[in-house]
Order: structure tokens, then C-alpha cells, then sequence
């Protein structure tokens, strides 16, 4: 009789093998599928807009313009006078303003403006990480025309002090951005868990209104790290509601923290590019302090009015050389490639009449204040 026939070990090995090998694939394949479909549609969108980047332009190197507004912008009517001076190839314009807000010819005067909201504006707070979640969708979208070599924040209360040109020559000369930063020592605004993300030493504050080199503005729109720390333990201390009675002197002891007043001066520092930074602002301000029955002493911005916008009032606001950092002992020069500069290329805050005033002395450019009466 003839014996079965028998399967020699190395074959059940061999087989048992290949079909691990065949299940492995197949679950690994199925991983991968999951993965793919569980992308969002945001993530497949910031992928799209980071290959735009690196794409070849020809003409000249252009200056973003970026304004973040509460709705419209109340000094369209300076600005579009200023960018009349301007070739079109020269500057970009990117507003952010609240969403649904459309600027065609029934929101403002000035055609620069049709067309330039953000389609993905978010709704911003005074004083939460929604402030530089804006800034940040800016320069995203800043980022997509690869001709856009410097970014220039602004407010919707901002104004130029010069006219095109000085502006643009000043900005392009320089290799580096222009971020006020400088040592918090006063304000306790550090929180000890940011630490190891953001260690003590690493803190900074200064200015929101920054001009960024394109090389740092992609470090802040791909930011992913540092931005969730910010939102989770940098928030502003509620204000004080009469409301509430004795419940206000506990809501005041809670940590205090404005994160658009840190978060650029702090990453850029994190990231060792400090030595890549003039230490200072190009926006003038001025600050009043100020103190009521139901507040803690404060800093405030003043605003402009038409009697303050005299002509030897703006001439003292160019003429600045330095600025005082007390907190380091440090005096920052105004220099751009070891040229002493003014100081300032803006100004805010300022009021519509404020504004209209600057226009009628020819401070930006030459401009009938009458045809804002049409």
C-alpha cells in the first residue's frame, strides 16, 4: 500500500510565512487607506498652498501688505492715495476682516481693496490666540505668491508717514525682519507649563505689528507647536464686570497673558533667529496709562485726532533715531545696513479726521481732502 504523501517542514514554514506576509500587506494597506481618508480637507488645502510657494516669478520683488480689521477698513481713502504711487507689480494687499465681509464698491472707496478679503478670516478677539491665528492665515495666504518678499503688518487704524517709494527701498534694504522683542521681566505673563516647549528664557515680548523677511514668515504660518502651547496657556485675564461683585478679586488673580504681544518676539527666538532681527518696530505708538475706579493701572494706545496731526508733530515722530528698552539697558539705533534711518515708517492709532489731515498736508501723497465729500 502506498503511503500518503507528507509535506516537509520547510514547506509549512514557507507557507505559513507567505500568508503572514499576505496578511500584513493587507492590514497594512488597510492602515495606510485610513490614514489617506482621515486627512482633512484643511490639511489637503495647507499642503496645496505650501507648493505654491516655491514657484518662479519674474518682474520685481514685491511687499505684502497686511491689514487685519475689525470689519471695513476707515482709512481706505489714505492708503488707496498712497498705493496710486506704486507700480502694480511692486506690492501685494491681504485684508482679514470679519467672515462674510466682501470689500467691493459698496464697502470702500479705494479699488486697490475689491476682491483682497481672506475667504478663510476667522472671528478675532482683543487679547486671545485668535488674534495671531489671524495674523497667521495672513501670511498663509501671503505666502502663495512666491513674489512676496516682505510682510508688513497693519491695523485698520495704521498709516503710512512716507509715500511708496521710501517705504519700499527701506523694507527691501534691509535682510532682516523688523520685530520689536525684548525681555518681560515686569509682567509675569510666563506661564511655568509652557516650559519645555517654551523655556523662561526664551520668552519675549514686543509689538504685534511686525515686517517680516519671507523665510521667518514661513516659520510662523507653519507653525504647529508653539501655537498650541499659546492657546492653551497664554489668555488674557477676564475684565472686571461690576456684576460680579467680590467675584472679581478672584477672577483678577488668574494668570495674564495677551498672546499677540509674545508670540512672534517668542518664536523666532525659539527657533535661534534673533541675530536675523532689527529689535524694533517700524509702527509708532503712543501709550497712555491710564487708571479708573474699576481698573488696575494700564497701558493704553492713544488715538489720533485732527489737532494732534500737526506738521511739527509728524516731523518729531520721523526725526526719532533710537528707542530706550529699558528692561535690557539696551538702546536700539534705527540703522539698515549700518545707515542711520528714521525710525518709524508708521503711525497709529488715527482717527478718520486725524488721517484726512495727513492727506490734505501732502504727508503721503498729493490729494484733494474735497473729493471725499462727493
Amino acid at each position: 500500500m502506498r503511503k500518503k504523501l507528507q509535506y516537509a517542514p520547510s514547506r509549512r514554514i514557507v507557507w505559513s510565512g507567505l500568508k503572514c506576509a499576505l496578511v500584513s500587506a493587507f492590514v497594512l494597506g488597510g492602515l495606510a487607506l485610513l490614514w489617506f481618508n482621515s486627512l482633512s480637507e484643511s490639511d489637503a488645502i495647507k499642503d496645496a498652498r505650501r507648493m505654491l510657494r516655491y514657484g518662479e516669478y519674474s518682474g520685481p520683488d514685491r511687499v505684502a501688505f497686511l491689514f487685519l480689521a475689525r470689519r471695513n477698513l476707515p482709512l481706505d481713502f489714505l492708503w488707496g492715495s498712497f498705493f496710486e504711487g506704486a507700480e502694480e507689480d511692486t506690492f501685494s494687499i491681504y485684508v482679514h476682516s470679519e467672515p462674510g465681509f466682501a470689500f467691493d464698491e459698496s464697502t470702500t472707496r479705494s479699488p486697490f481693496f475689491y476682491g483682497r478679503e481672506l475667504k478663510n478670516s476667522i472671528q478675532v478677539k482683543w487679547g486671545e490666540a485668535s488674534m495671531i491665528e489671524a495674523e497667521r492665515l495672513l501670511l498663509e495666504v501671503a505666502l502663495e505668491e512666491p513674489a512676496n518678499q516682505r510682510f508688513v503688518l497693519l491695523s485698520d487704524s495704521c498709516v503710512p508717514l512716507y509715500n511708496f517709494s521710501y517705504i519700499y527701498n527701506y523694507v527691501m534694504a534691509s535682510p532682516k525682519s523688523f520685530v520689536d522683542s525684548f525681555l518681560d521681566v515686569k509682567e509675569h505673563r510666563y506661564h511655568p507649563k509652557m516650559s519645555p516647549v517654551i523655556p523662561k528664557n526664551k520668552w519675549r515680548k514686543g509689538s504685534q505689528w511686525v515686517t517680516l523677511i519671507r523665510s521667518h514668515a514661513e516659520v510662523i504660518a507653519d507653525d504647529e507647536h508653539v501655537i498650541a502651547v499659546f492657546e492653551k496657556f497664554c489668555k488674557r485675564r477676564p475684565p472686571i464686570d461690576l456684576s460680579k461683585g467680590k467675584l472679581n478679586y478672584k477672577l483678577q488673580k488668574q494668570h495674564n497673558c495677551i498672546p499677540d504681544e509674545h508670540y512672534v518676539q517668542t518664536l523666532l527666538t525659539l527657533k535661534g533667529l534673533e541675530s536675523e532681527l532689527e529689535r524694533r518696530t517700524l509702527t509708532f505708538t503712543v501709550w497712555n496709562q491710564s487708571k479708573t475706579s474699576t481698573e488696575t493701572r494700564g497701558w493704553h494706545p492713544m488715538t489720533f485726532s485732527y489737532a494732534d496731526v500737526r506738521a511739527e508733530k509728524i516731523k518729531a515722530i520721523k526725526e526719532i533715531s533710537h528707542i530706550n528698552y529699558e528692561t535690557e539697558f539696551r538702546i536700539e539705533w534705527c540703522q539698515v545696513n549700518s545707515t542711520s534711518v528714521p525710525c518709524f515708517l508708521f503711525a497709529r492709532k488715527f482717527s478718520r479726521p486725524a488721517a484726512m489731515r495727513l492727506l490734505s498736508e501732502g504727508v503721503v501723497a498729493p490729494f484733494n481732502v474735497a473729493s471725499l465729500l462727493e
